[in-house]
């Protein structure tokens, strides 16, 4: 089958490279000026996506990555071509998020309160008149750096942050600024694919890792590692107060492609924070870990508005961001890029092993002996990742290290507690309070955990043993 890929900024750039693997014929376009080297020598590239219609066909398959699109996928669809993705409204659910809170509450899903501003002066103005803390975004997901969680009820750090921006961004930043209600608890996603008319495959349940440094410390990053898991009962509470609710709404927009809610839960409800109308990374990265489906194949049926069944493992998952400086700060420290530098994987790796690695900012070259070389092509930092799905978080964790054990990169960090808080904190409070009412594969996880795996999920427990205090 021939597969024009179309990407932004590689948010899944890896399934163009793994639907090669699976024998399809692919041209891959990326928007990204600054990242078309990526991916050279892996997938075969087109430098104008619009001239490939007629190579890819209607027979062919066309793949979206990112919001964006939407109103072209739209019009494709109308002239007869097979697209996934997204669709006109499926983008502005996610890029504004007002509007996206408003539709939500209108299917019945429980939002927070949420504003948007066209300038800092009027977020300014607003926080020195409403009790806090409040949550700093931006509509889009380009600028999760911006991003900030406000502590203080008066206000007083989340307004420094924004005077801060207004010094370095100017009054008008690039995008509206968004105040969200802080509220806490645990943070969950609830995704599915969706094919234009109902869901297709099982439910999925992640909690990401936003922070740089272990313990949640540091500056928010796109995303640090994710866990992730697969349900079949369509009863599960989480997904009956969330996506489920959306269903209408997605055939109304004629959505077809993965669909995602982030959701804020605590023993009082599930609060929907933002929606998530694309493919997601690095969770696309873990789908590909958690299907024995091929790519080609599912993404083919969502296009097409049919039903397709998933073959799927039963398993924790796990996905480790690996990445290098100036991560996360993209190209604002140049001087710090590892572009063009040697990536180096173990003699040991099998073919198997590299299964469970899947790159971002990756290119090959013939090196000078013979053979091939693997190397960094961007200058954002982003490399690769790393996935491993087992019985429970702790196998899946040791499985995942094993393989960045392997993989030698100069400058290489990633976070080495991904999963930890979920396993001792969070876990407890989901079933506690009813969110996860059947057995999920980690019901016996602390049996296999290592002793310093133990130390650290204890360190969690006691750090977040008061969290259900403050939830609100």
């Amino acid at each position: 089958m021939r597969v024009l890929f179309i990407s932004n900024d590689l948010i899944a750039g890896n399934l163009a490279y793994l639907m090669v693997l699976e024998g399809c014929d692919v041209k891959l376009f990326i928007e990204s000026d600054q990242q078309r080297n990526n991916f050279d020598g892996l997938v075969p590239k087109t430098n104008n996506w619009e001239q490939e219609l007629t190579w890819v066909g209607k027979n062919g398959l066309i793949v979206f990555d990112d919001v964006g699109y939407g109103a072209k996928q739209t019009e494709l669809r109308a002239l007869g071509y097979s697209v996934v993705g997204g669709s006109t409204l499926g983008d502005k659910l996610e890029i504004n998020r007002q509007w996206s809170k408003e539709v939500m509450q209108a299917y019945g899903v429980t939002t927070l309160p949420t504003f948007d501003f066209s300038s800092i002066d009027a977020a300014i103005t607003f926080l020195n008149q409403e009790y806090g803390p409040w949550v700093i975004k931006q509509n889009g997901h380009a600028s999760k750096s911006i991003n900030f969680v406000g502590h203080f009820e008066d206000n007083r750090d989340t307004l420094s942050v924004l005077l801060n921006y207004q010094n370095l961004y100017g009054n008008e930043m690039s995008g509206c600024i968004t105040l969200q209600k802080k509220v806490s608890g645990v943070e969950i996603g609830i995704g599915r694919f969706f094919n234009g008319k109902d869901w297709v495959g099982p439910i999925e349940l992640n909690v990401e890792h936003k922070r740089m440094f272990p313990g949640d410390l540091g500056p928010a990053t796109g995303e640090m590692g994710t866990i992730a898991w697969y349900e079949d009962d369509e009863n599960q509470p989480l997904f009956q107060q969330t996506i489920a609710k959306m269903r209408p709404f997605l055939q109304k927009i004629d959505f077809r492609g993965d669909f995602d809610i982030g959701c804020i839960v605590n023993e009082y409800g599930v609060y929907a924070l933002e929606a998530t109308s694309r493919f997601g990374s690095p969770i696309d990265h873990l789908h590909s870990e958690l299907h024995h489906s091929p790519w080609s194949e599912l993404l083919k049926a969502i296009a097409d508005g049919q039903p397709y069944h998933l073959q799927w493992k039963r398993g924790m998952g796990i996905v480790i961001s690996v990445a290098v400086p100036p991560f996360p700060y993209t190209t604002k420290l140049n001087e710090m890029s590892s572009y063009d530098i040697d990536i180096f994987f173990d003699d040991t790796l099998t073919s198997e092993d590299m299964k469970h690695i899947h790159f971002e900012e990756v290119s090959i070259r013939e090196k000078s002996g013979g053979g091939i070389q693997h190397f960094i092509s961007d200058h954002r930092g982003y490399v690769l990742y790393v996935t491993a799905v087992e019985d429970n978080i702790f196998l899946a964790r040791d499985s995942a290290h094993d393989l960045l054990r392997r993989i030698h990169i100069p400058k290489m960090f990633y976070r080495n507690d991904i999963g930890l808080k979920f396993a001792s904190v969070e876990l407890p409070l989901l079933r506690k309070w009813g969110y996860l009412c059947t057995p999920i594969p980690q019901s016996e996880m602390h049996f296999s955990a290592t002793n310093k795996d133990r130390c650290q999920s204890q360190t969690y427990a006691m750090q977040f043993e008061n969290i259900e205090k403050y939830a609100a």
